[in-house]
């Protein structure tokens, strides 16, 4: 789709500096913009390159006064940005097969209406599927799961008995929702198996990227709450609860009944223990190991993980020890030869 610079200011509320009359074909990072890209700047440290972009206009913020760019000036340049490419691509459309003639359907299942299941998928007795739901080839809904409106299955996605999908949920390949938990009781040195008789409930609006594994609770459910996304390779424990519009990264591990506050961030790598709280709004760097509670709206590093200014303490001192060994090497060097002149 082509839009003009004015058009596409007009969309996204914003005001242009420059030639609104530029037309705009696609979009793309301002190093790798051409002519007819729109491209954004929303974090200052790459500010240099709206200099040498070559990006036919870029959206910045409303204090940006940048000379000789097209401008398409807003209060929030990365979310103009994304209305902006959504504008340009769409979202990916998804072809309406309806029920394949090979899915297998129990006659106990309820389907309803403009659903599309492809080819492999299993749906189970008394599983219910809500309209307009995406269902991908390879795919299993298990016994008496339901899965909402407008929800999206990608290709071998595996719903076990008992979990409830809310509306407007994607589900990427791979991932498995409702596995047993990791809970055995030890007794005379053999691990017995702890019946895993919770479920898992995925609230609203969720989004869960590729290869990921919630368990379902030993006793209650392990819950993600509405509006929450994640992304790749990512473990949730039995009985864990995920709160409102949180955002996880790639590879975060985190163990059973923890419960975690609204608009928390746990970026790539970070590891949680199990029965611990952590607060709303709390942020967790990367590759931080979590292993105490953690008050609401702290940031926190490390590993362990400890609040974000002592981390980067820590940081800096870690890569001077070198020096202070050298250092306390030649001091004791020094002081045994004083000692012995003495």
């Amino acid at each position: 789709m082509v839009k003009t610079v004015k058009e596409l200011a007009e969309h996204v509320g914003g005001e242009v500096v420059g030639d609104e009359t530029i037309k705009v074909t696609g979009a793309a990072t301002l190093n790798e913009a051409g002519p007819g890209d729109v491209s954004f700047l929303a974090n200052l440290k790459y500010e240099k390159d709206l200099e040498t972009t070559a990006a036919s206009v870029v959206v910045v913020g409303q204090d940006n006064n940048t000379k000789g760019k097209t401008l398409i000036r807003c209060l929030d340049p990365y979310y103009a940005f994304m209305q902006i490419v959504v504008q340009l691509y769409g979202y990916r459309e998804h072809e309406k097969i309806g029920v394949s003639a090979g899915a297998s359907v129990a006659n106990s299942a309820r389907i309803g209406t403009d659903v599309d299941i492809h080819d492999f998928v299993c749906i189970s007795d008394d599983a219910v599927i809500g309209d307009n739901t995406r269902i991908y080839p390879n795919c299993t809904v298990g016994p008496g799961s339901k899965i909402g409106r407008d929800c999206i299955l990608y290709p071998n996605v595996t719903i076990y008995d008992g979990c409830t999908i809310g509306d407007r949920v994607t589900i990427h390949s791979g991932t498995v929702v409702g596995q047993d938990g990791f809970g055995y009781a030890t007794h005379d040195g053999v691990h017995h198996k702890i019946p895993q008789i919770g479920g898992v409930v995925i609230e609203d609006d969720v989004e869960i990227g590729a290869n990921c594994s919630i368990d379902r609770g030993t006793l209650g459910d392990t819950v993600i709450g509405h509006g929450t996304k994640m992304s790749n390779l990512i473990a949730i424990g039995h009985g864990t609860k995920i709160g409102p519009n949180c955002l996880l990264v790639a590879q975060v591990g985190i163990a059973g009944s923890v419960e975690v506050g609204q608009y928390c961030v746990f970026a790539g790598q970070v590891g949680v223990v199990g029965h611990i709280k952590i607060g709303d709004g709390v942020k967790i760097g990367a590759q931080a190991g979590v292993t105490n509670n953690i008050e609401a709206g702290q940031a926190v590093a490390g590993s362990p993980a400890q609040p974000i200014t002592q981390a980067k303490r820590s940081l800096l001192l870690l890569k001077e020890l070198p020096e202070f060994r050298k250092k306390l090497r030649e001091l004791d060097k020094t002081m045994r030869h004083l000692i012995k002149g003495n």
